[in-house]
């Protein structure tokens, strides 16, 4: 599910434009609550996009505070940016900056199952890399996976004005 947007004209609804966004971006700040604290943390990801529904993979050390977290708190906000450019005007409120970026929120779950830990590992490497990568039973156990099914995402594009891109 997608929800709209205060800026419209900047909001980005075509599926494969929303793809080519999490193909470009390699870094999402995963939000958390640790009790009445936030938390954010950047992490890289993978993903699969089936019939508009999205679904997050990330991977980190087997122990940690965001593992604490989520155990206790499944909820999580995500945020992702990508084709980031600063931009000049004249007078202050010209200043800017160009950009894509998708942000939303969903549940986690700490994945546990050694055979889909690996192809979940596998979807990560895809994203990251573009190459196809098979793990071991012993690498799976070094590391702990975490699934986030997205409940609600946005995405949204400034791109450079024509005169940047020497067009008039």
């Amino acid at each position: 599910m997608r929800r709209g947007m205060t800026r419209k004209e900047r909001e980005v609804t075509d599926m494969n434009e929303i793809i080519k966004i999490l193909d470009k971006c390699k870094i999402l700040r995963l939000g958390l609550v640790d009790g009445d604290e936030p938390y954010i943390v950047p992490m890289n990801y993978g993903y699969t996009m089936e019939d508009g529904e999205l679904t997050l993979y990330l991977h980190c050390a087997p122990v940690g505070r965001k593992l604490d977290i989520i155990r206790v708190n499944p909820k999580v906000f995500f945020e992702m940016d990508c084709d980031v450019i600063p931009l000049e005007g004249k007078m202050p409120c010209q200043y800017g900056t160009a950009y894509s970026s998708l942000m939303g929120s969903g549940r986690a779950e700490i994945v546990e199952d050694t055979e889909r830990k690996k192809e979940m590992l596998s979807l990560f490497m895809k994203t990251q890399t573009g190459k196809d990568f098979e793990f071991t039973d012993k690498l799976v156990t070094i590391v702990s996976v975490i699934k986030i099914k997205v409940l609600d995402y946005t995405a949204k594009s400034r791109p450079l004005p024509p005169m940047m891109l020497g067009k008039e």
